[in-house]
């Protein structure tokens, strides 16, 4: 059995400049733990695959397609493959995202 404390693991690099997480990855999933402080977001991007994020804490806005929209903790929120997203911390306090995409990402995004 593997048990891993998302605080504890390791932060990827990434163009985004945020804490991410990596946290689990097999053939059919991957999953991230993203930490979004005051003032941070993700910059706006394509994935080509399917994730859904689920709110761990704290407040925060996603923009997906042409959609904007505020969440909060226990929200989750389906993202389509291929379509531009992002999120945005414009509050005060910090915001934790779990992403699961599904199937395991094999091509890297692309930043727009």
């Amino acid at each position: 059995m593997l048990v891993l404390n998302a605080h504890k693991a390791a932060d990827k690099a990434t163009p985004h400049g945020v804490s991410v997480r990596p946290l689990h990855e097999t053939q059919h999933v991957q999953i991230v733990h993203i930490t979004l402080e005051p003032g941070e977001s993700l910059k706006r991007h394509i994935t080509p695959v399917d994730a859904c994020f689920y709110v761990l804490e704290g407040r925060g806005i996603v923009e997906i397609g042409e959609e904007r929209r505020a969440c909060v903790a226990d929200d989750l929120i389906a993202s389509p493959a291929r379509i531009p997203h992002r999120w945005l911390n414009e509050g005060t306090a910090t915001l934790r995202i779990l992403v699961v995409k599904t199937p395991r990402q094999t091509e890297a995004s692309r930043i727009l």
